[in-house]
């Protein structure tokens, strides 16, 4: 089986890191009972980035293997120790890569060195008992679970970039011309669609060096799939000029350099037309090549008065014996060095994907009857279910919380939802279904009202500010009964002035 060397199209399947687990711990040191939470948090899971890298110039290494992964992030610890991040994947793709989704919609247009795109997002670190303690709640017994990384199928398209494209029947000469023009060695022979690959090379020419590449397979009917210019074609897109190689010394009934012409500009104008691509204002020049032939020359010199009627530049080459390659070099040079002059300047980019709330904007879920379940929709809501650890009634009690304080539950009664209704929410492969119970306290024993913990706000051990008043008050007792014993006037019964709690006296 033939091993391919060069590939521009492959289906790559990319999965980011999974974020670590937070963890629920007690700090605990000798003679410091109760020392507080010290869960830490953990880490996020590693992204899948791809960056343009100019010593790529295939997509080989994807084609064999299509399945990518980025570093899971690790969990939490005790003592306050967060868990370190998932390692970054890095992603090298060649200059001129185009990212689409399953669906065919273009996600990113890679173009020069350095150019990348977060394509798939590692997942978020849950987070500790100790970053989720509050005023409210100052000792959690549980901790949040750790996000799932981003998974993604794309498309990558490879469109190669070079300044100058040659175009032209099979068996015109572009291979021999640019192994003429450069120190490229493509594969060259006498027979149709010898070039099943772009051939790429380097020109120079004065003080300009550029790329020239060789489109294979244009054929009438290529805009169409036949040949290999279906293939190919999308090759041209990046060229900024056009050289139509034009073979003098086909013997081919039916064709001469006008036609062939003519056949190629049709294809190159359907395919513009299919793919909305500007080929039409790439500039144009002519080479009607194997000039060395004397037939050939002699039929170079019948069109070439008609190709310049035209508005062409028009060269008599000969990739053989390198006759007017000189010429057609720097032509091609003047062309990209106009071109580079009036590009802007461009400098690489980070390009990060984020997709768009389901609710969109201004509105972070959404709520549907779906037969006799209330579906709950949105990413925040999403997300909450994926942190929750449902083993845990505490963490249940705290998703509880945040969804009555994003407006869920005032949602469902307005749209008539009874106390025992089913609420589901989540992902249709990893969803979640309650019983709607409004106003409900939450499962675990020592939570109240959800999201208060009884373990605070229902304690009798006094505050500072308990026991100021209750000094302030023992003191003025003593002032009254001292002034009544002078008096001689009965002396009011003292107070019990202790606490629960009290371990001395006053």
């Amino acid at each position: 089986m033939a091993v391919p060397t060069f590939v521009d199209t492959v289906t790559l399947h990319v999965s980011a890191g999974n974020g670590g687990h937070g963890v629920s711990s007690v700090h605990r040191e000798k003679f410091k009972p109760l020392g507080g939470p010290d869960g830490g948090n953990g880490g996020h899971g590693g992204d899948v980035t791809l960056r343009v890298d100019p010593d790529v110039t295939t997509l080989i290494d994807y084609h064999h293997e299509p399945h990518r992964k980025g570093g899971n992030g690790m969990p939490g610890a005790g003592n306050n120790r967060s868990g370190s991040h998932g390692e970054d994947l890095l992603l090298r793709v060649p200059d001129g890569t185009v990212v689409k989704s399953t669906t065919g919609e273009i996600l990113a247009d890679l173009v020069g060195p350095g150019t990348e795109i977060v394509i798939a997002a590692g997942g978020r670190g849950g987070l500790g008992n100790a970053a989720l303690a509050s005023s409210k709640r100052k000792a959690p017994g549980f901790a949040l679970k750790g996000e799932p990384g981003a998974d993604i199928t794309i498309t990558l398209e490879l469109k190669v970039v070079a300044d100058i494209g040659l175009i032209g029947f099979p068996s015109a000469g572009k291979s021999s011309l640019i192994a003429a023009l450069s120190r490229a060695r493509p594969k060259i022979a006498d027979y149709p669609f010898t070039t099943l690959v772009p051939n790429l090379g380097v020109v120079s020419a004065g003080s300009t060096t550029f790329t020239v590449a060789d489109v294979p397979g244009l054929i009438e009917g290529a805009s169409q799939g036949r040949g290999l210019g279906h293939d190919f074609l999308r090759h041209v897109e990046r060229c900024a000029a056009l050289v139509h190689v034009i073979d003098c010394a086909t013997v081919d009934p039916g064709r001469d350099p006008l036609t062939d012409l003519d056949v190629i500009e049709a294809e190159l104008t359907a395919y513009a037309e299919a793919t909305g691509s500007d080929l039409d204002d790439r500039p144009r020049m002519v080479a009607l090549n194997k000039t060395d032939v004397p037939d050939a020359r002699e039929i170079a010199g019948f069109v070439r008065a008609d190709l310049e009627a035209r508005g062409l530049d028009v060269y008599e080459v000969s990739a053989a014996s390198h006759a007017g390659l000189r010429e057609l070099s720097f032509a091609m040079a003047e062309v990209v060095a106009s071109k580079r002059d009036a590009a802007p300047k461009q400098e690489a980019t980070r390009i990060v994907l984020r997709p768009p709330a389901e609710a969109g904007v201004g509105d972070e879920f959404t709520i549907t009857r779906e037969n006799d379940t209330w579906v709950v929709r949105g990413e925040k809501p999403r997300r909450w279910v994926r942190q929750t650890d449902f083993t845990n009634d505490e963490a249940i009690g705290f998703l509880a919380d945040r969804l009555n304080r994003l407006g869920v539950e005032d949602r469902l009664l307005k749209m008539g939802a009874k106390a025992g209704d089913g609420v589901l929410i989540g992902d249709e492969g990893d969803a979640v279904v309650f019983d709607f119970a409004p106003d409900i306290a939450a499962g675990a024993e020592v939570l109240g009202r959800r999201g208060e913990d009884l373990r605070i706000d229902q304690s009798e051990r006094r505050t500072t500010t308990q026991r100021r008043e209750k000094l302030a008050a023992k003191r003025a007792y003593e002032s009254d009964a001292r002034r009544a014993r002078e008096a001689g006037e009965p002396v009011p019964v003292e107070p019990d002035w202790s606490f629960d709690d009290d371990d001395d006296e006053y």
